[in-house]
């Protein structure tokens, strides 16, 4: 047995992978069924119902979520911006434009290599939808 205790203890101790995603991020809302009914037309899915106090939705890839939980009381918008990427980005907001969502800037190429466009959330958020390809994760400006 003290053989296999020091063989054990010869084994350098291994760094356990840290695995850490975004799994959902939830915010206040004045009227929950009329929040869940525009990220919708944004196109997340209802994954779990329970309006009018709270909705959870899935984004149309990967696995982030997005909940809407009811807040009696002012909404805080001030800071917040949701991101939301969009493959082919001018025909997205031709096509909500169509559905009649109304945005505050049309797809524009920035400085930072990604192109948005914005609009508000029924409570006042305002929401980029953009497209940035591998500059998303890989900008020239990226630190080693």
């Amino acid at each position: 047995m003290q053989q296999d205790r020091d063989y054990i203890s010869d084994i350098p101790p291994r760094r356990p992978t840290l695995f850490m995603d975004l799994n959902q991020v939830t915010l206040d809302s004045a009227d929950v069924p009329r929040a869940a009914a525009f990220y919708q037309r944004l196109g997340l899915t209802v994954i779990v119902d329970s309006a009018p106090r709270y909705v959870r939705l899935v984004c149309p890839n990967g696995s982030t979520t997005l909940s809407i939980q009811h807040h009696d009381g002012p909404i805080g918008t001030s800071g917040i911006t949701l991101y939301f990427e969009c493959e082919r980005l001018d025909e997205r907001v031709a096509e909500l434009r169509a559905a009649g969502l109304v945005f505050t800037s049309e797809p524009k190429d920035q400085t930072w290599l990604w192109r948005e466009a914005a609009l508000l959330d029924p409570d006042g958020r305002r929401l980029i939808l953009y497209h940035a390809g591998k500059n998303r994760l890989d900008p020239p400006w990226r630190v080693p």
